[in-house]
């Protein structure tokens, strides 16, 4: 994908962080929009449709938290890259934009050259997206066979269950993506059987017994996420 036909919508109530990080991200080729508060970001988003949106947390009308969470109940968003990029950098502020449904939390003041490479940098999982439903992918020096159920590590093939086949297979869609539990029992799990969220802990410490301890890690609070 071009960057002229990837969309990103930018939602903050200072006109001033409107305009710059419009104007740099606008220069290096993508489409963009903005919005002045979350209810107007909720708007124009359902009408854009767009690939990632920066969203501030604070703002009137609708904050972001909130926005964030209705954007991820619309149909057809819920693959849309959501960042927050906010002044508020405390650690229970963070953790509640991860559980609002957020994929990543940048905190201002960034200098423009930086943003833009952050931005770069996310939109490279829109790449990862479309090769999610290949039946064969390959994450780091893990095979992954959907379509077999299989796992081949250094040439070792390892059988898992299908609930731990699925929780690995999510987790490595999106490497370094932190998953929370809620999504985790949804895509995993859905409405199978109702489950704990130790059903989760106790799938995690299966795969680090055998995919490896190093690949799984716990965010507190949030949910857990796959590193290289």
């Amino acid at each position: 994908m071009k960057k002229k036909d990837i969309k990103i919508l930018l939602v903050d109530d200072e006109p001033d962080i409107l305009e710059i990080v419009a104007y740099n991200l606008s220069a290096e080729g993508y489409d963009v929009y903005t919005a002045k508060n979350g209810a107007d970001g909720v708007a124009k988003a359902k009408k854009k449709m767009p690939h990632l949106i920066l969203l501030d947390v604070m703002m009137p009308e609708m904050d972001g938290i909130e926005a964030c969470e209705i954007l991820r109940r619309t149909p057809g968003m819920e693959n849309t890259i959501i960042t927050f990029l906010t002044a508020r950098g405390e650690d229970y502020s963070q953790v509640a934009g991860f559980d609002a449904g957020a994929d990543d939390y940048i905190t201002k003041p960034i200098k423009p050259k930086v943003l833009v490479s952050k931005v770069n940098a996310l939109l490279r999982r829109l790449k990862n997206n479309e090769n999610t439903q290949e039946d064969i992918t390959k994450v780091g020096d893990i095979v992954i066979n959907r379509e077999e159920y299989k796992i081949i590590k250094k040439g070792k093939e390892i059988i898992l269950p299908r609930k731990e086949f699925e929780l690995l297979a999510l987790l490595t869609s999106k490497p370094s993506k932190v998953f929370k539990r809620e999504v985790i029992l949804d895509k995993v799990w859905g409405n199978e059987v109702v489950v704990g969220g130790r059903t989760i802990d106790v799938h995690i410490r299966k795969l680090r017994e055998k995919i490896g301890e190093d690949h799984f890690k716990t965010v507190k609070g949030v949910g857990y996420k796959f590193v290289l």
